[in-house]
C-alpha cells in the first residue's frame, strides 16, 4: 500500500488510508547507531561503578525498546490523499489528526539520502508557509519514490487549475512545459570546486592524525616542517642547506594547497551532483546532491530579492553565484535558495528574468556610502598598532605581527569604501557591498515592507544617514542597507519606497 500511486479519489467512495514504506524501520534501525552513542556515558557510569555484567542487558533493553517504539510509530502513522487536501494521523500515546488543503501547500519538496535512495524511497515535506517555522509544515519521512512523486504532480495539478482558468483574461499565457534554465556537469562541477578552495578540512585531518598516530605504521605528519626537514636528510639533502629549507616550505605548501583543492572539490561534487534548474508554470524547481538528493521549489511569486556573490579571484574569470531570498526558506541554516552555485552573468540573467529582477545596465550611475564607514577598521587597526607596540617595547618581537596586521587592516578599511555603492533603477535598489567577497543585491521595491532611516552622534553633524530596508524572508547574507549616506538622499529614496509600496 505504501506504494501505491497517491492518487485523489475519482468516485464518492472515501480513499483509502495509506502507511509510510516498510523501509521506514530499516531506516530506525540505521539511526540506531548515533543515538546509542548518546547512551555511551550511561552505558560507562555502570561500568564504573563495578556493575560490567549489566552492561550488555542494559545496552540490549534499550536497543530493543528503541526498534519498539519505532515499530509503534510506523504502525500509528497513516495518512489519506484525497481529491483537494491531505490528512496525517500520527503519535503512539497522544493523537494527533491535520488536515491540510492542496490549496495551502505552497512547495513539495522530495529528499533522499544514500540509503533511501538504495531502497528506492524518499522523504516529501509539505510545506504550509503558515508562520511560526518548520513546525506549521508536515512531512512523509518514507514512501515510495514513484509515489512521491506522483503525490507532487496531483498537488501541483490540483494548483494550477486556477491559473488555467484565469488564462484566457491574462495577457500571456504561464510556460506549459518544464524548460530546463541551469544545469552543471562533471567538467562545471571540476572547476568550482578548485575556486571553491577550503582549508575547512585541514582540522579534521590534523585532528585524525593526531588520533591515528599511535596506530600509524609510520612517523609523518605532513603539516610538521621538521618531518619534512628530517626526510630531506634520510636522502642527504641535509648538505644542502637552502634546498633542505625548500623541501619543507614546499611540502609543507603542497599538502596545504592538495587538501584545500580536495576539500572545495569533493564538497561541489557532493553537494552540487547532477545539479538541474528547471522552470515550472509556478516555481523554479532545483534538483542536486549525490549522496542525498534534493528536491525543491521556489514560488515564482514569492521571490524577494536577488542576491549576487562572486570572490576576488571568482570574478576575474567571470563566475558568480546567484541566490533567491523568498518567504520559502532554503532549509534551517541556509535561509536564502542557492539557484545557481557556479555560473556566468549570460546564465544567469535569463533566471532574473523569470523571475522579473533584472540586473542594472553596466555603467549605469552608481553612488558611492561616505568614506565615514572605514572608521570601524581604523579603529581596529589602532589598537593593534598600539598592543603589537607595547608588545615590542616589553622585549617581544612577535608584536611586529600585530603592527603589520594592523597596517593590513587599515589598507583593506579604506579599499572596501570604494565598493560600498547603491544604484536606484526607478523599480529596484541595488546595493554593492564587499572586496574580497563581492555581493550585489537586487531589491524590488515591492518586496520592502519596511525602511528604516538611522543615524547616530558619528553620523549626524555630517549630515549621513543609513537606510536599512525591512524584507520578508530574511537573509542569511546580512541585512540589507544602504550606510553612510546625505540624509537628504535617504529621507526622499525612504518616502518614494514607502508610497510605492503604499500604492493599489
Amino acid at each position: 500500500m505504501s506504494d501505491a500511486a497517491a492518487l485523489p479519489a475519482t468516485d464518492a467512495a472515501a480513499p483509502p488510508w495509506q502507511r509510510l514504506h516498510p523501509a521506514t524501520l530499516a531506516l530506525a534501525i540505521v539511526q540506531l547507531g548515533p543515538r546509542t552513542l548518546n547512551f555511551v556515558p550511561a552505558l560507562a557510569a555502570i561500568g564504573i561503578a563495578g556493575k560490567w555484567a549489566y552492561v550488555a542487558p542494559v545496552l540490549l533493553i534499550f536497543l530493543l525498546t528503541s526498534l519498539v517504539f519505532a515499530w509503534l510509530r510506523w504502525l500509528r502513522f497513516r495518512f489519506l490523499v484525497s481529491a483537494d487536501e491531505i490528512v496525517i494521523e500520527s503519535g503512539v500515546l497522544s493523537r494527533q489528526h491535520r488536515t491540510i488543503p492542496f490549496d495551502r501547500i505552497q512547495d513539495v519538496g522530495i529528499e533522499q539520502g544514500l540509503i533511501a535512495r538504495a531502497l528506492g524511497i524518499a522523504k516529501v515535506g509539505l510545506e504550509t508557509g503558515a508562520g511560526g517555522g518548520k513546525e506549521n509544515d508536515a512531512a512523509l519521512n518514507a514512501i515510495g519514490l514513484d509515489a512521491a512523486e506522483t503525490l507532487r504532480a496531483t498537488i501541483r495539478a490540483h494548483r494550477s487549475i486556477p491559473a488555467v482558468a484565469a488564462a484566457a483574461d491574462a495577457p500571456e499565457a504561464a510556460p506549459a512545459e518544464d524548460r530546463l534554465l541551469f544545469a552543471m556537469g562533471p567538467r562545471r562541477l571540476l572547476i568550482a570546486g578548485l575556486f571553491n578552495f577550503s582549508l575547512a578540512a585541514l582540522a579534521i585531518v590534523g585532528a585524525a592524525m593526531q588520533f591515528f598516530d599511535g596506530l600509524l605504521p609510520f612517523d609523518f605528519n605532513v603539516f610538521n616542517p621538521v618531518d619534512w626537514i628530517d626526510l630531506a636528510e634520510d636522502y642527504g639533502l641535509d648538505s644542502w642547506l637552502i634546498a633542505h629549507r625548500w623541501i619543507a616550505g614546499v611540502g609543507a605548501a603542497i599538502s596545504l594547497l592538495s587538501i584545500g583543492f580536495a576539500s572545495g572539490i569533493a564538497t561541489m561534487f557532493f553537494a552540487n551532483w547532477n545539479f538541474r534548474l528547471t522552470r515550472e508554470p509556478r516555481a523554479l524547481r532545483r534538483t542536486r546532491g549525490l549522496t542525498t538528493r534534493t528536491d525543491v521549489a521556489v514560488p515564482v511569486r514569492r521571490v524577494q530579492a536577488a542576491i549576487l556573490v562572486t570572490g576576488w579571484l571568482r570574478q576575474r574569470f567571470g563566475w558568480h553565484e546567484l541566490r533567491l531570498q523568498s518567504l520559502a526558506s532554503d532549509g534551517e541554516k541556509e535561509k536564502d535558495h542557492q539557484i545557481i552555485p557556479f555560473g556566468t552573468l549570460a546564465e544567469i540573467d535569463p533566471v532574473l528574468a523569470e523571475v522579473a529582477i533584472d540586473r542594472p545596465a553596466p555603467g549605469g550611475p552608481w553612488s558611492h556610502s561616505h568614506r565615514i564607514i572605514a572608521l570601524g577598521g581604523f579603529v581596529g587597526a589602532a589598537c593593534a598598532a598600539i598592543a603589537g607596540s607595547v608588545t615590542v617595547a616589553v622585549g617581544e618581537p612577535i608584536g611586529w605581527l600585530a603592527v603589520a596586521a594592523a597596517v593590513l587592516i587599515a589598507l583593506f578599511a579604506a579599499l572596501s569604501t570604494r565598493f560600498h555603492q547603491w544604484l536606484d533603477a526607478g523599480d529596484r535598489i541595488a546595493i554593492r557591498s564587499g572586496f574580497w567577497k563581492p555581493k550585489t543585491i537586487l531589491l524590488p521595491h515591492a518586496s520592502v515592507q519596511s525602511v528604516d532611516l538611522k543615524t547616530d552622534f558619528i553620523l549626524r553633524p555630517l549630515g549621513l544617514a543609513t537606510l536599512v530596508f525591512g524584507v520578508p524572508g530574511g537573509s542569511a547574507l546580512g541585512a540589507h542597507e544602504i550606510p553612510a549616506i546625505p540624509i537628504a538622499i535617504a529621507t526622499d529614496l525612504r518616502a518614494r519606497i514607502l508610497g510605492r509600496g503604499a500604492q493599489p
